[in-house]
């Protein structure tokens, strides 16, 4: 299935509603981005972004010029394109920049530890924002495994009624994950379902990595922070809730070839975004890491690799988790090596249109040997970039709008459903078991 479809009436909505507001004459016509971060995702929006006419400008922009170099070899020649140099942790040093640049919307292309300076950068310099991860959550004191503390972009939203005031967008969560399944959960809701049971996110792969043993696809320093703390639920009747690391393996037959992969709870920012515009009874995310990868994780966190704060190492001082960063392959390395397939979704349960049962999951699946052939990307990388640029097209036309923190479930899903479509890199629907 290719999405095409008649919208109906939203769904009754649980959280804060869009605020429209008129897109400024140049957002809407001359739109320029600044992207922050030229490592694997931002290199792949790059050459992502080429092949459309719908900004002014591109500036790439990261702390070291060899990574913007190398983002920019791709569009050697096109006078669209930039690079520059900048501190992610000196709002100072990034509002400078943006009004340097005449930029109109920015997008976060680093690690979250960096999302609140860049965030705050934004808005005081008056322009949009939009990220692919947001603002770090801190477990729960004494009840990590119950309670939640400080939960994944609490900090952005706290901060959302001085977004609205300044009449700027803050766009959180529009990378794949979160971002593409939040897209599907509006969609359900929308199009397919009255009442949703859950709304559960499901990703997995079968990607291997030529000459390594361990090389994860994605940055490990989030990959970690993902992992390691505890996962967060949501249920309608309990509201937020935690749980061990790893907790609940379910077994999940993917599609695109992939098959079935073990899936665990992980924490991640679609549990705590679909429910403040989706009416669900219980959201989760399940993400099928495999037992080596797991055991890797529980013994870096073992020997306190995992650790953030800083160590002293013959009188120099490093982060552990740093350090397991820098022994590892730069997932922006690994196009060449990587072979496979990877796959994002939402599977959801409830009741149809129609009034009967219902199950599906709604479906993005990508070959990372048809990324490293056509963009000359891996698949995890790319399957992130695809998503904010096509989000970003949406609103140089005016199509998408908003003010204030919103999530991707604020938006009307088909446009951008379509627009997958349209980049060559269609989604799908699979039906679990027949309605009624």
């Amino acid at each position: 299935m290719d999405g095409t479809g008649a919208l109906g009436p939203p769904c009754d909505s649980i959280g804060p509603a869009v605020v429209p507001r008129r897109p400024h004459p140049e957002v809407q016509f001359v739109m320029r981005i600044l992207v922050i971060g030229a490592g694997g995702v931002g290199s792949a929006v790059v050459g992502i972004a080429a092949r459309r006419s719908f900004f002014q400008h591109m500036v790439v922009a990261d702390y070291d010029p060899r990574r913007v170099e190398h983002a920019l070899v791709q569009v050697a020649g096109d006078p669209r394109f930039s690079g520059a140099s900048v501190d992610a942790s000196s709002i100072a040093s990034m509002v400078a920049l943006i009004r340097n640049e005449r930029i109109t919307h920015v997008l976060n292309a680093v690690d979250p530890r960096f999302v609140m300076p860049i965030f705050d950068a934004c808005l005081e310099a008056g322009v949009d924002y939009m990220d692919m991860a947001m603002s770090l959550s801190t477990p729960h004191p004494d009840r990590p495994y119950e309670l939640p503390g400080l939960k994944l972009g609490d900090e952005q939203f706290a901060k959302a009624a001085a977004w609205e005031a300044a009449g700027r967008l803050a766009f959180v969560g529009m990378g794949v994950e979160p971002g593409l399944s939040d897209v599907f959960a509006r969609y359900a809701a929308d199009e397919l379902f009255s009442e949703i049971d859950e709304a559960g996110v499901r990703d997995g792969a079968n990607l291997v990595v030529d000459g390594y043993d361990f090389a994860p696809g994605f940055s490990i320093w989030t990959t970690i922070e993902e992992c390691l703390n505890p996962p967060i639920i949501w249920e309608a009747d309990r509201g937020w809730f935690t749980l061990p690391p790893f907790s609940e393996p379910e077994v999940f037959d993917f599609p695109g070839g992939i098959g079935p992969v073990e899936c665990v709870q992980v924490e991640h920012e679609e549990v705590l975004l679909i429910p403040r515009w989706v009416k669900v009874k219980r959201a989760t995310f399940k993400y099928g890491l495999g037992n080596e990868f797991i055991n890797v994780l529980k013994v870096l966190h073992t020997l306190g690799l995992d650790k953030t704060a800083p160590v002293s190492v013959k009188g120099v001082s490093v982060s552990p988790r740093d350090v397991v960063a820098a022994c590892l392959p730069d997932p922006a390395g690994l196009g060449d090596r990587m072979h496979g397939q990877t796959c994002a979704g939402l599977w959801v349960t409830g009741t149809g249109k129609d009034g009967k049962p219902r199950q599906v999951y709604l479906y993005h699946v990508v070959d990372s040997d048809w990324t490293w052939a056509e963009y000359g990307a891996q698949a995890v990388v790319w399957q992130t970039a695809i998503n904010p640029v096509a989000a970003l097209e949406l609103l140089a036309a005016g199509t998408w709008s908003g003010a204030g923190v919103l999530g991707p479930e604020a938006f009307a899903p088909k446009p951008f459903l379509d627009k997958l479509v349209e980049y060559g890199s269609p989604w799908g629907m699979r039906e679990e078991t027949p309605a009624g």
